[in-house]
């Protein structure tokens, strides 16, 4: 017998607003929360799996960027976009507060507010990527267009390729 899979907020509000998705589960290691560890549990290319990062701008406040899991954050570019002169990443401790999420359960759909969101632009390279369901061990499996209309981003180029 299939174990059900708990549907999240963050699945109950696209449910709610009729956009298709899979709920994909995977192997959670407490020890290894990156997206590449998450990439290799749902075997799927790393270039798909998308991590939601939260920051705070000197001037607009908290605002999400939406990255492919092996990039880094270009802070300054981040900054620029959101129209900040200088943005930084939350401390982790923050997260939770801020959000409602914690650390490898962070996903852009639900949060507490919804603060201006930021997509790389090779999202919407892709028919699908994967975004956290809002836990560990559990991803969304979406259309790009979809989910950044849905969360009202914007595309730019704000990571930078390893």
């Amino acid at each position: 017998m299939a174990h059900k899979i708990e549907k999240t907020n963050a699945a109950r509000l696209l449910d709610r607003a009729k956009i298709a998705y899979e709920l994909i589960p995977y192997a959670v290691d407490e020890e290894h929360l990156a997206a590449t560890h998450v990439a290799e549990q749902l075997g799927e290319d790393i270039n798909l799996v998308f991590k939601t990062l939260v920051l705070k701008g000197d001037r607009s406040g908290y605002f999400v960027c939406v990255i492919p899991g092996h990039h880094e954050l270009d802070l300054k570019a981040a900054a620029r976009i959101s129209g900040n002169k200088k943005a930084d990443l939350i401390h982790v401790k923050e997260l939770l507060g801020v959000t409602g999420y914690i650390r490898g359960g962070c996903s852009p759909i639900g949060m507490k507010k919804a603060f201006p969101t930021f997509f790389h632009t090779t999202a919407t390279q892709h028919p699908y990527i994967f975004i956290s369901a809002g836990v560990r061990g559990l991803q969304i499996k979406i259309a790009p267009k979809a989910l950044i209309d849905f969360v009202n981003a914007r595309t730019a180029d704000i990571s930078n390729e390893p």
